[in-house]
């Protein structure tokens, strides 16, 4: 009967650290070296930073899911444009990409659809994690970012207050287009006539 080799122990139970040694080091990212990366993770460039997202819950993907096939459904039957669901880069700033949960591109504007990242959108949702850092990413950054990358509307779900927050650009700031609590819907107003039951949503079905 064959064994494994004898180990010593030496590092075992301690982060393999010189796996990062293929990489750049934060700072000296470029935008080449961040689209080449190859991962199931979620991972958003900063201006030579890159940022691993956490992954996502299964109640968080439902409620992904569930908004992308609304949508879907919704633009596929006017053949108004492109939805899809992250992963997917989104440049936002001239060095920042983020990975929307949900995107949204008219047809109009196909030229901005590339096959590794999309110039922008049209539509953007994201649904709020849980934690201190990853509110505050979606709450303030994302929404300032968004609006500088003159996004026109951006949909915030938000299961720890249940409700949806509808976003709409005006100059170069977002403002409260809607705020939808269960038992109501939200409703948007770029897609006249796209509704989502803030219940529905939140539970994933």
């Amino acid at each position: 009967m064959s064994t494994l080799p004898a180990r010593n122990g030496k590092g075992i139970g301690k982060p393999a650290w010189d796996i990062a040694k293929l990489y750049p080091a934060q700072g000296y990212w470029d935008e080449d070296e961040y689209l080449a990366l190859e991962t199931n993770w979620r991972v958003e460039f900063d201006d030579g930073l890159i940022e691993v997202l956490p992954m996502p819950t299964t109640a968080h993907q439902l409620t992904v899911l569930f908004l992308y096939r609304m949508l879907f459904a919704f633009v596929s039957d006017r053949k108004l444009g492109t939805v899809l669901a992250a992963p997917l880069p989104v440049r936002t700033l001239k060095t920042k990409y983020r990975e929307p949960d949900v995107i949204f591109l008219f047809a109009k504007h196909i030229a901005r659809r590339g096959n590794q990242f999309w110039q922008g959108a049209d539509l953007v949702m994201e649904v709020v994690s849980k934690g201190k850092k990853e509110r505050q990413r979606d709450l303030v950054l994302k929404r300032k970012e968004y609006a500088a990358a003159g996004i026109p509307e951006y949909w915030i779900i938000d299961p720890e207050k249940a409700q949806i927050v509808v976003l709409k650009l005006s100059k170069d700031k977002y403002v409260v287009a809607g705020q939808y609590g269960t038992g109501e819907s939200a409703k948007s107003v770029l897609l006249r006539g796209f509704e989502v039951d803030v219940a529905a949503a939140l539970a994933g079905e």
